[in-house]
């Protein structure tokens, strides 16, 4: 194993990190300050690679694609919020599972029903579809160097939105005690509608970038939310900075075990068990770290600060 393969697994683990860090990012707010089990975020996911597709190919243009399919997905969320998710707020998590799992079958189909089941190709320009030479001769893809750029300027971005403005002053409000935003004045319904759209616009952004790597299909959003409800657990449910480092962490965890766990277990086992457990430890490595961080700090790594 050469160490210019080691470099560009991390980049890899990186990349995927962050991907799963937008998409989290945009659950975070939803399930941390709106205390909303959303199982359909992932839907939205898939929805931003779908929008990002069809602009594409209507303007041909990816870059002209990307600011139109976040608002798209913003708007949707939206909608999909006043429609159908404000009246679950008051539920048990138990009702928002089901409602929200009926939105994914909705979405889905919907997807099924207007661009067909064989999903969608989201085309590059020239310029972000090939390799860029970094130091020590290690040659990486222009496209995840930008999601890598991307999803280190949103975690900046949103850190001081929830930090430093008065915008983030009601989400961190709205969270500790939502009465107490109400009765001085402020609408909570427009704020965590808000913040819905925030979050739908996030996880299209994950899904847009996401999708000229592996292609916009039915179903995408779902294999990916099981790791983002790993990575709020171990980085603290609501804590953005959590999300942050945990989605590193277990896109790094991840990639590395997928790439050469397999390898390291050939030097002290016979190659076809290596063979054999390796993918299957690989698959159960990130579990196996939540547990770690369940039975340890059930709050998760950082959760958020309160009063």
């Amino acid at each position: 194993m050469s160490w210019v393969l080691l470099a560009e697994q991390l980049l890899n683990g990186f990349t995927l990190g962050l991907i799963l860090f937008l998409l989290c990012a945009g659950l975070t707010l939803v399930f941390g300050i709106m205390d909303l089990v959303n199982l359909a975020h992932g839907s939205l996911y898939m929805m931003g690679a779908y929008f990002c597709a069809t602009f594409t190919a209507m303007t041909g243009s990816f870059l002209y694609a990307v600011p139109l399919a976040l608002a798209a997905t913003f708007v949707l969320g939206l909608i999909v919020e006043v429609i159908v998710l404000r009246n679950l707020y008051t539920r048990d998590h138990l009702d928002q599972v089901m409602a929200t799992f009926g939105l994914i079958l909705i979405f889905n189909e919907g997807v099924r029903q207007i661009w067909g089941a064989d999903g969608e190709v989201i085309p590059l320009p020239a310029f972000l579809d090939s390799n860029f030479e970094l130091v020590f001769g290690i040659v990486y893809p222009t496209y995840r160097l930008l999601i890598i750029c991307v999803g280190l300027l949103v975690a900046l971005g949103l850190y001081v939105l929830v930090t430093h403005t008065r915008v983030g002053m009601l989400i961190r409000g709205g969270a500790s005690n939502r009465e107490m935003l109400s009765a001085l004045g402020i609408n909570v319904k427009q704020l965590f509608t808000l913040i819905f759209g925030l979050g739908a616009a996030l996880a299209g952004l994950a899904g847009l970038m996401a999708g000229p790597i592996e292609q916009a299909t039915i179903g995408m959003g779902e294999r990916i939310l099981i790791l983002a409800f790993v990575v709020i657990v171990i980085g603290g449910i609501g804590s953005i900075r959590g999300s942050f480092i945990a989605a590193i962490l277990v896109g790094v965890i991840d990639t590395m075990g997928r790439s050469f766990l397999e390898d390291f277990l050939s030097l002290v086992m016979p190659a076809n068990y290596a063979e054999t457990a390796g993918p299957a430890l690989s698959s159960m490595s990130i579990y196996i770290v939540m547990a770690a961080v369940l039975a340890i700090r059930p709050q998760g790594l950082f959760p958020p600060r309160t009063g």
